[in-house]
């Protein structure tokens, strides 16, 4: 196992990107989701950037991380957005 020395300046440097970034957009759009859009995303890469580094993954392994992150996170958004359309038939109802 490695140290995780460049995935946690990444995770930094990223983190500055997207506060800079989540700053501008809200203050041009106005709109809280566009920020946790940001906010998942940068979560996101320095979580893979970590796993990357800290278990000194291969190629093939790596792929097979990002695959697998990917295929959890397409199951966790639709899984979120039938709870919201179910949220939202039952507030017309009433």
């Amino acid at each position: 196992m490695a140290s995780a020395d460049w995935s946690i300046a990444v995770g930094v440097f990223e983190f500055f990107l997207a506060l800079i970034a989540a700053i501008i957009i809200y203050a041009i759009k106005r709109q809280f989701y566009l920020i946790m859009y940001l906010i998942s995303a940068a979560v996101y890469i320095f979580m893979i950037c970590f796993a990357i580094d800290v278990f000194d993954l291969s190629k093939n392994w790596i792929l097979l991380l990002l695959a697998l992150s990917s295929v959890l996170m397409m199951l966790l958004g639709w899984y979120i957005s039938k709870e919201a359309q179910k949220d939202k038939k039952q507030k017309r109802k009433k």
